[in-house]
């Protein structure tokens, strides 16, 4: 079960950090929520939902999360790779804003 309105988030493939989210979500919501789990539209950072229109509901805590940040030079070769930590919310943790102000 997604967020109604179809939203695609940064997710890179990488299936180690699928797997630690996943868990984490089993942990929090259980194994049914884990099942359901699809990275490129259930998980976002705090500022990848506000830009969809949603907002983290007060008190939540994020899961944490990496990514490998690439470093281009002028030519667009990737020169260096480091990890970066982000904090992630689920679909779960968020609520529409309202947009008939």
């Amino acid at each position: 079960m997604s967020v109604e309105v179809k939203i695609k988030s940064n997710y890179k493939n990488s299936a180690k950090t699928f797997e630690m989210v996943k868990q984490e979500i089993s942990k929090r919501w259980g194994k049914s929520a884990a099942e359901e789990y699809d990275p490129f539209n259930d998980c976002m950072t705090y500022k990848g939902w506000l830009k969809n229109n949603y907002i983290v509901r007060p008190g939540e805590k994020s899961i944490k999360s990496m990514t490998m940040v690439e470093v281009k030079n002028e030519k667009g070769e990737v020169v260096r790779k480091y990890p970066k930590t982000v904090h992630l919310f689920h679909y779960l943790q968020v609520r529409a804003l309202r947009t008939d102000i």
